[in-house]
């Protein structure tokens, strides 16, 4: 008995560790969530395939070349030294995600999550191909026939085209998209290009395809940690159990609460809407993305049945327990305020940020030298960066040490848009205007056209000492 009790649990641990994975087929569900969900798919999506045809001042305005180094946005030039402003943004998108998910759970992954998003898309196309749940689950369950094998690869089909589209404009942020679109249909494209759009293409059928909740449930370590950001007062989707318990079916015009039920019918339909196939119901749990599918189906079903709304609702433990909430919390307000504060210091230093730089290379072959007329001479080689959007001609200057003498080998610093100038220029000064053998010297850059356009830059002059 003792073995075959053995061989029973063993079988049972196997089968659900290895259970093989049922397909969720999420039924439509209208409502106000569901509003939301599809506008923003809508807008999301309209930002990622129309910015990338978004053209500015002669160039397309989202553009990361990496070839040259430079990244287009909206009018303005970025290079490798404001890498500053990407570390700062990616700040703040990671506090953004903790402000919101304190606030009100896992609002990313139910409305912008691109996981989400295209899943989404997914869905709709298959909606559109295969018909409704019923209709899905009737048709996979069908033997193969002509007909089968039709629907099946219209849908299949268009997934693989639309994430081939898909993948042609992630590549297009990268290589000019009206260039690449010209490659495509020449068949001329680079092998790194080809490479990236099949590869972009191939994870946007596999995920939003074929993968879907699992994505969610097992490969995104947000849903792991995301319990670290909640609390009592974070707002979750939650099934109201006092009221809704006992659960159980009934006619419309039964007196329920005379009869010891609940609100809950049980009809099950906060399941069948559910894109990962939990039971809400059964509590919070790490594979709910707060899409409120579950919300506006339950809406639904209590409106026809004349009870009120918001058995499964956005709610807090708190509330739940029927204690006081406090959305608005110390935490909250630290969040807020720590966001603000990067946003603004962000948005002032683009706003403040000078569209020129100045490097400053000393040559090295010799610290200094002595001209035939007795002065100390040092050699600079001046790397001007112009990010503006036009070409400048700049002047140049030098302080620092009295009778300081600037010679340039150039008679006009002229520097095209988004182009680096290499210039040569020589310091010369008294030895007996020294005052150490390091010392400080101002270099001054300006445009003569926009004197808005200046930089000052410290560099060293090197004497006998």
């Amino acid at each position: 008995m003792a073995s075959t009790s053995h061989s029973v649990n063993t079988d049972s641990i196997e089968n659900v560790l290895y259970e093989k994975r049922q397909k969720i087929y999420p039924r439509e569900v209208h409502g106000l969530f569901a509003y939301l969900r599809i506008a923003s798919v809508i807008i999301l999506l309209g930002l990622f395939y129309g910015c990338a045809w978004l053209q500015w001042d002669g160039h397309q305005a989202l553009l990361w070349d990496l070839p040259a180094r430079k990244f287009y946005v909206f009018g303005l030039i970025f290079w490798p030294q404001d890498f500053v402003y990407l570390a700062f943004m990616l700040i703040i998108a990671g506090l953004s995600l903790f402000f919101f998910t304190a606030l009100a759970g896992r609002l990313w992954c139910g409305y912008a999550c691109p996981q989400t998003v295209w899943t989404e898309t997914f869905l709709w196309i298959e909606r559109l191909v295969e018909g409704d749940r019923s209709s899905q689950m009737r048709l996979d369950k069908a033997p193969w026939s002509l007909q089968k094998l039709r629907i099946k690869t219209v849908k299949h089909t268009l997934w693989i085209v639309f994430s081939l589209f898909t993948g042609f404009t992630f590549v297009g942020y990268f290589t000019p998209i009206q260039d690449l679109t010209v490659k495509i249909m020449t068949f001329s494209t680079g092998p790194w290009e080809t490479f990236w759009v099949l590869f972009y293409a191939f994870a946007t059928y596999g995920n939003a395809g074929w993968l879907r909740e699992q994505v969610c449930k097992y490969m995104c370590p947000y849903a792991r940690f995301q319990s670290a950001m909640f609390d009592n007062d974070t707002l979750v989707v939650s099934y109201d159990e006092k009221r809704g318990e006992p659960r159980g079916s009934r006619n419309k015009k039964l007196d329920h609460k005379a009869s010891g039920l609940g609100d809950c019918i049980d009809c099950g339909l906060c399941v069948q809407v559910c894109p990962t196939g939990i039971d809400i119901r059964q509590g919070l749990q790490i594979e709910c993305i707060s899409c409120s599918a579950c919300i506006d189906a339950c809406d639904f079903v209590m409106d026809n049945m004349g009870y009120d709304k918001g058995l499964i609702r956005y709610t807090t433990q708190h509330d739940l327990d029927g204690e006081k909430t406090r959305i608005l919390r110390p935490r909250i307000y630290i969040y807020g305020a720590v966001l603000l504060t990067l946003v603004a210091g962000l948005s002032y230093s683009i706003v403040m940020r000078v569209p020129l730089e100045l490097d400053i290379i000393r040559d090295r072959n010799q610290l200094y030298r002595e001209t035939s007329d007795g002065l100390i001479e040092n050699i600079y080689t001046l790397k001007v960066m112009n990010m503006d959007n036009s070409q400048h001609q700049y002047r140049l200057r030098a302080e620092g040490i009295d009778g300081l003498e600037l010679i340039i080998e150039q008679p006009q610093i002229i520097v095209e848009s988004g182009t680096v100038a290499d210039i040569t220029a020589r310091l010369r000064a008294e030895e007996s205007d020294l005052k150490s053998r390091s010392n400080k010297v101002l270099f001054y850059l300006e445009a003569e056209d926009n004197q808005e356009l200046r930089i000052t830059k410290e560099g060293r002059f090197l004497g006998p000492g």
